[in-house]
């Protein structure tokens, strides 16, 4: 019987060589499978959904934010483009908000405090049921701040203390920086900055008898009820997607179906209310506020200008929009899910 090769003998090492090589082999494809892992989670979640969330992104920084915390940040932003205030009564707010709630409508607090500002009914900012419409709670909350001689040339702790009355005013200072990136793309002046990107697939399942698209009437009336009609004074609504609506309709019409209205199309400025830079910017107001408010209104589609916000494509935030396929000069597209 021919002795076992021992661990030094020539014929022993090449068994060696291949072992090592086999781990490393083996070692390599776990830790590949592992980065894949981690990639894929990282853009879709442990379930397979991509998970939803929103940024501000400018050269100034950026700001993560849950989808909820996004709506209510652009619904503020909408109340004071309603009222005509400046950046910085935005940025006041928004620091307030951050601080009393973390930008959440919340139905609780301290005492009787609710909402995104953590109004008191007991010091007469209005019944709980009103306090917990945004709408409602921002113009209570602009209503005081307005109020303040120079509130623009304070410093935010202080005039946020002059509406609010907090028993920690300092608290507000240390969300100034992040307010303020927000309140750059929210009033326009950064074009682009936010996007959110949103599940590929629903989170959770459609309840039987419930519509799985999003309602285009539903866009139209919370557009005029955040914004007011003097901020969007032209809302129509069109067939979705690009190129010639009319012809698109009048073919499906001779097929026997119905006109694709799922688009509305938002006026970014009145005739001859200013140059066209403003339209520009409260262009950007109106398609930053639709790609917040995507989740809840179900939006499939934001275009605005040369640029396009898709839901199937969120992760890649907004992208060019080719000549065919741009929406009307000033108008902002808003299309929702079928």
């Amino acid at each position: 019987m021919p002795k076992p090769a021992s661990p030094s003998t020539p014929s022993a090492r090449p068994s060696r060589r291949r072992a090592r090589a086999a781990r490393t082999v083996t070692a390599g494809l776990v830790l590949l499978g592992v980065a894949s892992y981690v990639a894929y989670d990282h853009l879709t979640g442990v379930r397979g959904v991509r998970r939803p969330g929103c940024t501000v992104t400018t050269e100034a920084g950026s700001l993560t934010l849950e989808p909820q915390q996004a709506a209510n940040a652009s619904t503020i932003a909408a109340v004071a483009t309603s009222r005509g205030l400046p950046e910085r009564a935005l940025t006041i707010a928004l620091a307030t908000s951050m601080q009393e709630s973390a930008l959440r409508n919340l139905d609780h607090g301290d005492r009787d405090s609710v909402g995104l500002f953590q109004q008191r009914p007991s010091q007469g900012w209005g019944t709980a049921a009103q306090i917990m419409d945004p709408v409602y709670a921002s113009n209570e909350f602009f209503d005081g701040l307005v109020k303040i001689r120079g509130y623009s040339r304070l410093p935010l702790t202080e005039a946020a203390q002059k509406v609010q009355k907090s028993g920690f005013p300092l608290a507000y200072a240390k969300h100034e920086g992040d307010a303020a990136l927000l309140a750059a793309a929210l009033t326009g002046r950064r074009p682009g900055a936010l996007n959110c990107v949103t599940p590929v697939t629903p989170v959770t399942p459609v309840a039987a008898g419930e519509a799985s698209g999003g309602d285009p009437a539903k866009v139209r009336a919370r557009l005029l009820r955040e914004f007011g009609s003097r901020v969007v004074p032209r809302i129509t609504e069109t067939s979705a997607g690009a190129g010639d609506e009319a012809a698109r309709d009048a073919e499906n019409a001779a097929a026997g179906g119905r006109p694709d209205r799922r688009t509305v199309s938002v006026a970014s400025a009145a005739a001859g209310s200013g140059g066209r830079g403003d339209g520009l910017r409260q262009g950007w107001v109106l398609a930053h506020w639709a790609v917040a408010h995507a989740g809840e209104l179900k939006v499939e589609k934001v275009s605005f200008g040369d640029r396009e916000w898709s839901a199937r494509t969120s992760d890649r935030g907004w992208t060019a929009l080719s000549g065919v396929g741009r929406p009307a000069a000033g108008d902002v597209r808003i299309t929702v899910a079928q």
